[in-house]
């Protein structure tokens, strides 16, 4: 039986580049099991990109003025299956990571609202998706207080609403805990 080699964009959403961050070594770790698995690895370090804001709806529907932006759409649109990896910072992404997905998402190259019809067409239809996200607190707290309302938002209002399914989660709580504890993972 012959399997496709599944095409993977990894996307680290730490905003600090320092290679020294729980959610790098993470990232490399699933980096190397992806490629042990055989599968062709695209890796997006957010924390070493020049994203710019979005400020106007016109700069949404135009594409990204960054080469960098516009061959992250291209390895968005080439992958099976996308990762994102980020902390959790004030109850949500941080806001590079937010600014990084407004402008892949622009031109229409996640999704595209047709001006005849109404009717929008999702273009990530087809992909997988896997959100792992880090936080100081635990994780069973972050699920059952919080509701996990930033995760289950994202989620559902841009890469479930661009076609991407399924969408698992990961949720890593307790990441201040010690280095032996944290090697564990």
């Amino acid at each position: 039986m012959v399997f496709a080699m599944k095409r993977i964009l990894l996307i680290e959403g730490h905003p600090d580049p320092d290679p020294g961050r729980f959610n790098h070594a993470l990232a490399e770790a699933y980096a190397d099991g992806a490629r042990e698995a055989g599968s062709d690895l695209t890796r997006l370090r957010l924390g070493e990109m020049d994203i710019p804001l979005l400020r106007r709806a016109e700069d949404w529907s135009a594409e990204p003025e960054t080469e960098d932006l516009r061959a992250a759409q291209h390895a968005m649109g080439r992958a099976d299956h996308l990762v994102l990896l980020h902390p959790l910072w004030l109850g949500g992404m941080p806001a590079l990571t937010r600014a990084f997905f407004e402008q892949v998402s622009s031109g229409g190259a996640m999704i595209e609202l047709d001006r005849e019809t109404g009717k929008w067409t999702r273009k990530l239809v087809g992909k997988s998706a896997r959100l792992i996200v880090t936080m100081g607190m635990p994780a069973f707290l972050y699920r059952l207080w919080f509701r996990a309302h930033s995760v289950r938002g994202f989620e559902r209002n841009a890469l479930k609403f661009a076609g991407v399914n399924p969408v698992r989660e990961t949720l890593i709580g307790d990441v201040e805990a010690s280095p032996e504890r944290r090697a564990k993972w």
